[in-house]
């Protein structure tokens, strides 16, 4: 049959009834019901074929759909419905011993009328056997869902024209807001050499101007910087790295970013895998994200900064676009306790220059930064929100092939500490100490924090804590506080003022007096280490 324009004549001498559905043989009830059945329904048009492919029966459906009496089309072959180029290709051949091989054949595509109009037709067709097995023929189906494919399309054509009203709007914000922050940008650098160059005598002044100057400049470059990495063109320079030590070495940045009313606390999991990352680049997308963050809490708050390992399967949904691709990835999550996002803001988070904060205030490309880094480096971001509920932002970054866990420098897993200190200069300086002993730390200024982190960070192995605290909990209520939670956590207890004066030290603790050698630190905390292993 295929390659052959078959038209609807008649084959061989196929008796044709003389009307539309007439059956010469004495018909019991059910088979007289059904036949009313067919011959009733009008919206499909229901027939059978000879195993040749001729047309045996034929009801009212057919002849609305294909405009064919029942006179007109019984015995002719049923390919006289297909377009030109579908008999060409074997089209009706196909779907016959699809239906036999498969147990039916289902498809969509455009059918001829008489009239020669075409209609687009959802097309069934299932094998008939007899009580032997036997192939006697088969049982077609076919409506027009023309209407259904034209509002398909219709809808089609208003989504990419709704698409493309976006893209304008989104051409606007981003017009408005490079300019309108290259100027500012501009006015301060120009101001600056126009300054310097009308006195240039005092060179104080002249180094006050030159560095704001160079902050503008550096603004500016950054400015770019987010451009390129939404648009995903920025040049990567990527190295196997473990973010746990990025974020470490970044920590001091991350908290003059945020001032002095909000609290930033690291909770990093331990042994990540590592990951090719271009640093530069993602210590910008954490600072955008913790900036981001801080401006959420105009009141003061907590921003958490934590990393995991995360096992994509296949077939799991995540990200913004839909999907991460299988495998391990190290997930670096930016948590606030602010004012959260609505829904619709969520959703358009990561279009570049869309901001809800006042004119001046931002540039809108902070998340779209993060969005476009991620993609570029092969993760993804995605973003959980609830109004007067906290923003969380998810970072994803796959771990290299082969990458192994990161560890210390004898091989094992480093040890985790807690410090709890509220003088910020003394966790500055320790902080440092602990980690050129190799510690990976966590940081907390009163032991109310410490506690939260205790509660849900069960990787710490030891605690350091400063007896001496405000806010009312003192070194020794957290030691109490974090033993019933964690029994085996060992302690240390440091502090500046004389034993005498301090509460009765608890049996099982180690007690360090200020001021104490990094030497003095380090011995106590690898006595506590070894006790640990053993």
């Amino acid at each position: 049959m295929s390659g052959r324009d078959i038209s609807c004549e008649p084959v061989g001498n196929a008796a044709m009834p003389a009307q539309s559905g007439e059956i010469r043989a004495p018909l019991g009830e059910s088979e007289r019901q059904f036949r009313l059945l067919v011959q009733g329904v009008t919206d499909y048009a229901i027939y059978m074929l000879d195993v040749n492919g001729n047309i045996a029966s034929w009801n009212a459906g057919g002849e609305r759909i294909k405009g064919y009496r029942a006179e007109e089309v019984i015995g002719r072959h049923f390919s006289c419905f297909y377009t030109t180029e579908d008999r060409d290709g074997g089209e009706p051949a196909y779907a016959l011993a699809t239906a036999i091989s498969e147990g039916k054949y289902e498809k969509e595509g455009w059918r001829v009328r008489k009239d020669g109009t075409r209609f687009w037709a959802s097309v069934l067709i299932d094998p008939v056997f007899d009580d032997d097995g036997t192939l006697v023929g088969f049982a077609k189906i076919t409506r027009d869902v023309t209407q259904r494919r034209q509002q398909a399309e219709a809808l089609e054509v208003a989504q990419q024209a709704m698409l493309q009203a976006h893209r304008m709007e989104a051409i606007g914000q981003l017009t408005f807001g490079v300019a309108h922050d290259f100027n500012n940008l501009l006015t301060v650098i120009t101001n600056s050499l126009d300054l310097i160059n009308a006195d240039s005598g005092d060179a104080q002044r002249v180094r006050r101007l030159v560095a704001v100057a160079q902050r503008a400049g550096e603004r500016g470059s950054l400015l770019t910087r987010q451009l390129l990495a939404f648009s995903r063109r920025q040049t990567l320079n990527p190295e196997s790295r473990d973010l746990n030590a990025v974020l470490y070495s970044a920590e001091s940045v991350l908290r003059r970013a945020v001032g002095d009313n909000v609290q930033i606390e690291l909770s990093l999991s331990r042994a990540l895998g590592l990951v090719d990352v271009d640093v530069g680049e993602f210590e910008a997308a954490m600072l955008n994200l913790v900036v981001n963050a801080r401006d959420a809490m105009p009141d003061g708050g907590r921003i958490l900064v934590r990393t995991r390992e995360y096992d994509v399967a296949p077939g799991d949904a995540l990200g913004l676009e839909g999907a991460g691709k299988p495998g391990r990835y190290v997930c670096v999550s930016v948590e606030d306790t602010g004012v959260g996002m609505t829904e619709d803001v969520r959703a358009r988070a990561t279009e570049p220059f869309f901001t809800t904060k006042d004119v001046g205030k931002g540039s809108g490309l902070g998340l779209s930064q993060v969005y476009g880094f991620a993609v570029q480096s092969g993760g993804y971001v995605d973003i959980d929100s609830a109004v007067g509920g906290g923003t969380v932002v998810r970072f994803y970054l796959p771990v290299r092939a082969g990458g192994s866990q990161s560890t210390d420098a004898d091989g094992c897993t480093p040890t985790k500490i807690l410090l709890v200190e509220d003088d910020p200069d003394v966790q500055l300086v320790t902080v440092e100490a602990l980690r050129y002993m190799g510690y990976a730390v966590l940081t907390a200024d009163e032991g109310a924090a410490g506690l939260e982190i205790i509660q849900r960070d069960d990787d710490i192995d030891i605690l350091l804590t400063d007896i001496v605290m405000p806010k009312g909990m003192s070194g020794v209520d957290l030691l109490h506080k974090a033993r019933a939670i964690r029994p085996d956590i060992k302690v240390l207890l440091v502090s500046g003022y004389a034993r005498g004066q301090l509460p009765t030290i608890p049996e099982g603790c180690d007690f360090l007096a200020k001021p104490y050698r990094v030497e003095e630190l380090e011995a106590r905390l690898r006595k506590l280490s070894r006790e640990l292993a053993a």
